[in-house]
């Protein structure tokens, strides 16, 4: 697919989610701007080889995760999903987003949570988010999440 049907898509896919996806705030200001995902030097298999140590774009840069799941966080974490991240998203399967069953097996929750609150970030300069955007053709929304919420839904992603 050239780059001008690849940005054509990415952007007419905004519009769609822009207008779909559940909860958050509309408010835009003139200083938000979509990125475009450039055209991506690797494959996901490669992108992927680095995981361990990727913590992705955005505010998060530690999480201390217990040894035991905390249960009332998962459970929390679980409401939130199902209220914001069903429209994309299956535990089963893959739909219009990946499945998050597993995700804490191959991906950081630094990087998870880096990826709930700061999708255009993550696009913009990750490569397993570049990688993944290509993979699914459409950008994860931007569900404005607080960072409380987040951590919920890594709880939750790791009962999955």
């Amino acid at each position: 697919m050239n780059n001008y049907k690849l940005n054509t898509l990415i952007l007419l896919t905004l519009a769609l989610f822009a207008t779909s996806c559940g909860g958050g705030s509309n408010e835009n200001t003139e200083s938000e701007t979509v990125a475009e995902a450039p055209a991506a030097p690797m494959t996901l298999e490669e992108a992927e080889k680095g995981w361990k140590t990727n913590k992705g774009i955005g505010p998060i840069t530690s999480i201390e995760l217990g040894a035991e799941v905390d249960q009332n966080m998962a459970e929390a974490g679980k409401v939130v999903f199902e209220a914001k991240c069903t429209a994309c998203h299956k535990v089963e399967k893959k739909f219009i987003g990946p499945s998050p069953k597993g995700i804490m097996k191959k991906r950081t929750p630094e990087w998870v949570m880096n990826m709930i609150l700061n999708p255009e970030g993550m696009v913009a300069e990750d490569p397993i988010a570049r990688q993944l955007l290509i993979k699914f053709s459409a950008p994860m929304a931007n569900q404005s999440l607080t960072e409380e919420e987040a951590r919920s839904v890594v709880e939750y992603f790791r009962t999955l």
